[in-house]
């Protein structure tokens, strides 16, 4: 498929009313072992993963780096890529244009909370660029306001996610990253303000499950870092039985 054809689809599996799951992967072998699934329909990096696999802290891996990640994985696989780019780098017009370069379809750019006209100029500068590429870009703009809200009542960073969440929509954002601990009370409020299509969340430990959030209105769900920690979670638990004497469990399959 060519570049457009999975913008395209992206775009299609964001405004279908069954919710996308996207699994996080963070290298080519991961994203080959998820994108082989018959199950995949697209696929989302996650730059937690990638910075932490490079040597990285969360946030800190260059912009050349996370491109180049990114890069390896679009080729592994057949289906659409969106990149978790963080917060767009210092010019993200042009962080949009070599990510489409290497064949990336959409992105996760996170507001950080800087102040809101700032925050609308760089989503207006990523529209602006997938515009100029050619292709219907799927930006998932991100806003921090319940990952950085700190002690704000609650009322107030649903107020600031959603007057954030329609300032991005206005300025062209495909969708509405809000993550964090996102429950029903919650969702209902961001979807009846975003509109039903344009919620996206992430699953993390007690939260609901994606078919709650479908009934919901939810438009996507992906799963960050969450991922490669049970990765790493299982490769722990291995290293300590084979110290303890134990052996590859049976049934391993051989998956690279």
């Amino acid at each position: 498929m060519s570049i457009q054809s999975h913008a395209a689809s992206l775009e299609q599996l964001h405004r279908s009313a069954t919710i996308l799951r996207v699994v996080n992967v963070w290298d080519a072998i991961t994203a080959k072992v998820v994108a082989d699934l018959p199950e995949t329909r697209a696929l989302a990096t996650a730059g937690h993963s990638i910075a932490a696999s490079h040597g990285y802290a969360d946030g800190t891996i260059p912009a050349d780096e996370m491109i180049a990640a990114v890069a390896r994985i679009v080729a592994a696989v057949e289906v659409p890529v969106s990149a978790d780019l963080d917060d767009g780098y210092a010019d993200p017009g042009e962080t949009i244009r070599k990510a489409i370069g290497v064949g990336v379809v959409g992105a996760n750019v996170e507001d950080r909370l800087r102040p809101l006209a700032e925050s609308v100029a760089r989503v207006e500068a990523i529209v602006k660029a997938g515009e100029e590429e050619g292709i219907p870009f799927q930006l998932n703009a991100r806003t921090d306001a319940f990952v950085k809200g700190g002690d704000r009542p609650l009322d107030v960073i649903l107020e600031d996610a959603i007057a954030r969440g329609n300032a991005y929509l206005e300025a062209g954002a495909s969708t509405i990253f809000v993550p964090g601990p996102i429950d029903r009370d919650a969702a209902e409020q961001l979807v009846g303000a975003f509109g039903p299509g344009r919620l996206s969340v992430i699953g993390i430990p007690g939260a609901l499950t994606a078919q709650e959030y479908e009934e919901l209105g939810v438009a996507r769900i992906s799963y960050g870092p969450w991922t490669q920690n049970v990765a790493l979670t299982s490769l722990k638990n291995l290293a300590v039985s084979l110290y303890d004497g134990g052996v590859i469990p049976e049934g391993t399959e051989k998956l690279n």
